[in-house]
């Protein structure tokens, strides 16, 4: 198994992440791309040592943008929305 430090890759912060986090105890995180919802689990909890009740995966997508004149593409990641019992906490 990989350390976890290279399964988790950062936080996701955003707007409505952060709702969730402050109303549902719900986290998310950027992950490497082969790790599957038990290695991330396990990372969770060996980090920040709390306990996880449940992990769910995306594969975000790739979009279109441009910079200038000069069109490209976003870098795909694989996300990870961790639930944590009503106990633990986070602190990012």
């Amino acid at each position: 198994m990989k350390d976890y430090t290279d399964i988790i890759d950062s936080p996701v912060i955003t707007e409505k992440s952060a709702i969730k986090m402050q109303n549902d105890n719900v986290y998310t995180f950027k992950v490497a791309k082969d790790a599957d919802k038990t290695q991330i689990k396990k990372a969770v909890e060996r980090a920040f040592g709390v306990t996880v009740k449940s992990v769910n995966t995306l594969n975000t997508k790739a979009k279109k943008r441009r910079v200038g004149r000069y069109p490209g593409m976003t870098k795909t990641y694989k996300k990870a929305i961790v639930t944590l019992d009503k106990d633990s906490k986070i602190e990012l």
